[in-house]
């Protein structure tokens, strides 16, 4: 029943003096109180069910089904005050009960995709609902600090999920007992969100606005209370702060606890960190060149082209999906490197999204030993990452079967899109066209795209979805939404941010009768 009063709190928002439309912000409110309702009785009846059940060790078939099911009726509840509270998508046009799930899971999975199509406008998205929008990204950066941390305690359950969440060696004693580090990994996250709310609000931005991009921020998730995300204040402070704090998001916490407790060094030391830095340095460094050298718009002096290829390089990696230019116009390497950056993903351990770092450190490790046994197969060789040697013999099948899963999911879903999905999904217009300061163009540009084009639009808007980043190319560019996709397409879009968000097995073995079956 606690899991109801999250629909409380954006009540605040609803209050008039905030909004003209009084009447609608009471519909927004009575949108929450229902949902909160619904929520309660929901969770009373599950309670009523499981009277019965006897407490004891979780084991990991039962924690795998909670994950999975408790992300998909978190997407059904979440999407309740959307489709009551009347929200449109755009102009005379409700949204459906598919696409407030699809913006609900967006929010809770911390993606940032969108199908509505003008949030500034009070008649079509009620102020309530528009912070319970950015509510749910906070929410879900939250549970994902906590979620493998909490169950750790529960047996054999946790510790499988938190290797396949966390894969490489860890120390023991760095963190304090488990069952009070969820409280620690949330007293982080909610301080940055704090810190951060303060920090935009000093910058110039009103309380609504500093706390809804502060929970865009940290969570990874990119929501924003304007069509021209944070292109919309066209302030060099306010984008270098949140570069800064994207990059804290994307660190893993357990390094920002150690931070915290004056032991900066592990943070230095540790491979997926410096790697994670390093990429950040390298594709700036080459995007801000190739950008220049291709005089794409905003790429004039040194001082825009690194304010603007920094804040997109940052994040499209940390898969926060924050816009401050429209890059789906930059030249075809800057495109193409940030295509690219959306398989990557931030630390693990992190809010971050995607495939993480420590991920392709060990894919790249297990290849060069592969490649090293065929021409000298008698070597015995432990991989180490930060010094500590990783012993566990199944680590590398099960990261070679991530890669597997993640590319067969891709192919299958962009398979899916490019037959079923209608010619006109692929030839639309811009929606918001934003210039390189942010500020939208007064004309909409007609977009026609040729066959080879919509290949490219598909792969980009799995890509973006399958990897929690929001924003991809083409159709799905930063300027545009998702709302023109048929229904179907919303919904294997849903299915794709949880796959990317929750550990992905957990989400899969929920597909396959064998699971459902007592042993």
């Amino acid at each position: 029943m606690l899991a109801s009063l999250p629909f409380a709190f954006p009540l605040f928002a609803s209050r008039t003096d905030l909004e003209p439309s009084k009447s609608f912000e009471t519909q927004g409110a009575i949108a929450l109180i229902e949902s909160f309702l619904i929520c309660m009785v929901t969770g009373s009846l599950l309670r009523w069910i499981g009277r019965r059940h006897r407490g004891g060790q979780l084991f990991q078939k039962e924690a795998m089904a909670i994950v999975g099911l408790s992300w998909v009726m978190a997407t059904v509840l979440g999407a309740l005050p959307y489709y009551l509270s009347g929200t449109c998508t755009s102009a005379d046009q409700p949204i459906t009960f598919v696409e407030a799930m699809f913006e609900s899971q967006s929010g809770f999975s911390t993606t940032g995709a969108t199908v509505l199509t003008d949030v500034e406008s009070p008649e079509l998205v009620p102020n309530c609902i528009l912070f319970w929008r950015s509510w749910t990204h906070f929410l879900g950066g939250l549970g994902i600090v906590v979620l493998f941390v909490a169950i750790l305690g529960q047996g054999s359950a946790g510790k499988a999920m938190m290797r396949a969440e966390m894969p490489g060696p860890t120390k023991d004693g760095s963190l304090p007992r488990m069952q009070n580090t969820a409280l620690v990994f949330a007293s982080i996250y909610a301080t940055f969100n704090i810190l951060l709310t303060f920090i935009y609000k000093f910058e110039g931005m009103t309380m609504f606005d500093a706390m809804c991009h502060a929970f865009g921020t940290m969570a990874t998730g990119g929501f924003s209370t304007y069509n021209s995300s944070l292109g919309q204040f066209d302030s060099p402070l306010i984008e270098y702060t949140t570069i800064v704090f994207m990059i804290l998001a994307g660190t893993n916490f357990t390094l920002l606890y150690l931070f915290l407790i004056r032991r900066p060094g592990e943070l230095f030391q540790n491979v997926e960190f410096r790697t994670y830095l390093g990429i950040i340095v390298v594709v700036t460094s080459a995007v801000i060149f190739f950008g220049m050298r291709a005089r794409d718009d905003g790429f004039g002096s040194l001082d825009a082209s690194a304010r603007y290829g920094l804040f997109q390089v940052v994040s499209i990696l940390t898969t926060t999906g924050y816009g401050t230019a429209d890059f789906n116009g930059w030249n075809n390497f800057g495109r193409g490197i940030l295509l690219l950056l959306m398989f990557v993903g931030g630390c693990a351990g992190s809010t971050g999204g995607g495939m993480k770092v420590i991920r392709h450190i060990l894919f790249y490790k297990i290849l060069r030993l592969e490649i090293e046994k065929a021409h000298r197969p008698r070597v015995v060789r432990l991989i180490r990452i930060s010094g500590s040697s990783i012993d566990d013999p199944a680590l590398p099948h099960s990261i070679i079967v991530y890669f597997a899963m993640i590319l067969a999911i891709f192919v299958f879903s962009w398979l899916l899109l490019i037959t079923f999905e209608p010619n006109e999904s692929w030839s639309i217009q811009k929606q918001t066209p934003m210039t390189a300061s942010g500020l939208a163009a007064t004309q909409p540009v007609p977009q026609q795209l040729r066959a080879n084009e919509e290949l490219l639009d598909a792969a980009s808007a799995v890509a973006a979805t399958l990897n929690n980043i929001g924003p991809g190319l083409g159709v799905v560019g930063p300027t545009n939404t998702y709302a023109h996709f048929s229904q179907g397409a919303k919904l294997l879009f849903v299915w794709l941010m949880m796959l990317g968000r929750v550990e992905i097995f957990s989400v899969l073995v929920l597909f396959f009768p064998n699971f459902w079956r007592r042993v």
